[in-house]
């Protein structure tokens, strides 16, 4: 079975730096934490990118939701109600919401 290479046009960008960050990057690249400055800057940009994405909320209903959190912290076994919210697309004040009544009917626990 032959590999399928993905091609994709990849942009280049020009920017400047004062030479206080140049050298604070090569002294990473130096130390093998980057391949070398564009590593850095790709991954720069990657980290920025993914900090400012917009978390989008799907519109279901109540009984839908609940059921949905539920399933979350069933797989994941514990997790943070805004990380539920956003890996699921809800709105995290409901998702707090549908977290206390879990917790009151006694189906989600609390850990320390």
């Amino acid at each position: 079975m032959q590999l399928q290479k993905i091609k994709y046009r990849a942009k280049t960008v020009g920017t400047k730096l004062t030479p206080t960050e140049y050298a604070q990057i090569e002294e990473l690249v130096k130390n093998g934490v980057y391949l070398g400055v564009s590593d850095f800057i790709r991954h720069a940009v990657r980290e920025e990118l993914e900090s400012l994405k917009v978390i989008k909320t799907r519109d279901v209903d109540y009984s839908q939701a609940k059921k949905e959190v539920l399933s979350y912290f069933e797989q994941f076994g514990e997790a943070y109600p805004s990380d539920s919210a956003n890996d699921l697309g809800l709105d995290l004040e409901l998702v707090h919401k549908i977290v206390l009544e879990l917790k009151k009917e006694g189906r989600l626990g609390v850990t320390q």
